[in-house]
């Protein structure tokens, strides 16, 4: 009876514990979280180029032949109307004196044209001569002229071919880089010089496709020299590669200096600042980031109830440390930072410290 007695007090006791743990309320989860705050400062990208000049010109002969005299050097100056260059006149001289020879001839040739139609004038007025013979002598007179006036075209052509065989500048500047030596023999177009004509300066930059979608529409773009960064100056894009390079993937960027110094010279290596999303923007620290619905989510505590849910955003940009939220935040939203991943919705929640 004892040993009865015994069983049924063991059982009771059993279930008073389960009924205790039942009723036991869930325990508060400890979590680190921010206030969101709205700020104005945007990102500050810094990428390394080179001065190149605004307008550049390869310089090249309109004949071929062989190179007898050049005139300038890298980095020397040049006015316009100096001669960087010259060919041998040779073959251009001879040119142009048959194309001489053939015009005298062909003046000679319509001087008699000439005079056998005005006798055939002469006789058919007096009806000494037929019709057909007084044509023949007009067209012959026809032929004769067109004759001179080609001869004449041939010399104008030869005497171009002659001051051809000098290159001259068509306009101020400084010569960057050169493509032939006294002595060659060189086709008509190949570079001899390339000539950065004085004037505007561009800022050159590779910049990737990623940058180049978050820069702001027309922005100031801050230069200076890698090697002094004191000497600086601002501009603006002024031109934009169609194509991306098909090596780097990247796009030639080009950038108008207004008024740059002298030391920023043509050839210096230069950092280019543009600042980035200079509106209203919300960031928060990567650690807040996690899932829902497939799309990147937060978690928000109520600061009345201290509970938390989930909350979807849209993010702008990934950063290491720091993410960009395009939309789904506001100011004064508390967000979860720590202790995400234990988390369930309607989880009560204790604040272990909180930052903006």
């Amino acid at each position: 009876m004892g040993g009865l007695v015994l069983v049924a007090l063991l059982a009771l006791a059993v279930a008073g514990c389960d009924a205790g743990d039942e009723d036991a309320p869930a325990p508060v989860r400890p979590v680190r979280s921010v206030t969101v705050e709205i700020g104005t400062a945007g990102d500050v990208v810094t990428l390394t180029g080179d001065v190149q000049a605004e307008d550049e010109a390869a310089l090249a002969f309109r004949v071929g032949g062989r190179m007898i005299e050049r005139l300038v050097n890298v980095g020397d100056r040049v006015t316009a109307g100096q001669v960087v260059a010259r060919l041998d006149p040779q073959n251009a001289l001879n040119g142009r004196r048959s194309a001489q020879a053939a015009l005298t001839a062909a003046e000679g040739r319509l001087v008699q044209a000439q005079n056998h139609f005005e006798r055939q004038e002469r006789l058919l007025g007096n009806g000494f001569t037929t019709r057909a013979i007084h044509d023949d002598a007009a067209q012959g007179l026809r032929s004769a002229q067109s004759a001179v006036d080609d001869a004449e075209a041939q010399l104008k052509i030869a005497e171009d071919n002659v001051g051809y065989t000098e290159l001259v500048a068509d306009a101020p500047g400084v010569v960057t880089a050169r493509g032939a030596e006294p002595g060659e023999v060189v086709q008509a177009g190949q570079l001899i010089v390339q000539l950065a004509r004085q004037g505007g300066r561009d800022a050159v930059f590779d910049v990737p496709a990623q940058l180049l979608r978050a820069v702001p529409a027309n922005p100031l773009i801050e230069v200076s020299l890698v090697d002094d960064p004191a000497v600086k100056a601002t501009g603006r894009v002024r031109e934009v590669a169609p194509q991306a390079d098909p090596v780097t993937r990247t796009f030639r960027v080009r950038v108008g200096l207004d008024n740059p110094p002298e030391a920023m010279r043509l050839g210096s290596s230069v950092n280019g600042r543009v600042h980035l999303d200079a509106g209203a923007s919300i960031e928060i620290p990567a650690s807040a980031l996690t899932a829902y619905q497939s799309r990147p989510a937060v978690w928000i505590v109520d600061p009345a109830t201290l509970t938390v849910s989930l909350r979807n955003i849209e993010v702008a940009r990934f950063n290491p440390a720091t993410v960009m939220v395009a939309s789904g935040l506001g100011e004064g939203d508390i967000v979860v930072t720590a202790g995400v991943q234990a988390l369930h919705p309607g989880q009560a929640v204790r604040l272990l410290g909180q930052g903006s």
